[in-house]
């Protein structure tokens, strides 16, 4: 029975090493740059061209997340908030996923909400603070994007 119990352990401590943890690290420089927004910006929407994508599955966040992501976020949107919502939007010849970690630590998902393979998030009472965007592809190949920032339902 020790002998079970050791060789499982073993077994055990092999599948830990050989399976790296691979999650979003907001701690990286976001890959397609950062801005500063503060209510009332313009030109309305500011966009964002990248390559949407990754190799880390957005399920893994669980809720409504889907699609493929990278490590470091797409996108840091710090934005002072006023009375206007504040949408993300994507827009691609693909079909486009969008995960953001809001200042609040909450994440928020989306996969076809803005229609055509298309994502949106909306923060209809947005807080003031750092936003990490990922733009995901549903497939597993990148594919170019523009990510949209609007006041405007």
């Amino acid at each position: 029975m020790m002998k079970r119990l050791n060789a499982l352990a073993v077994a055990c401590a092999l599948t830990a090493v050989a399976m790296p943890a691979v999650a979003q690290d907001a701690s990286q420089p976001a890959n397609f740059g950062s801005r500063s927004l503060s209510v009332g910006f313009t030109p309305d929407p500011h966009s964002v061209q990248m390559t949407a994508g990754g190799s880390i599955d957005a399920s893994r966040l669980g809720g409504s997340c889907v699609g493929k992501i990278s490590t470091a976020p797409d996108f840091k949107l710090t934005y002072t908030a006023g009375s206007l919502p504040l949408v993300f939007r994507t827009r691609s010849g693909e079909d486009t996923t969008l995960v953001i970690n809001g200042p609040d630590g909450r994440w928020s998902c989306d996969d076809d909400s803005y229609g055509d393979g298309d994502a949106e998030v909306r923060f209809n009472s947005p807080q003031s603070g750092v936003y990490d965007v990922w733009v995901g592809t549903y497939g597993n190949e990148p594919a170019p994007a523009n990510l949209l920032i609007t006041e405007t339902p």
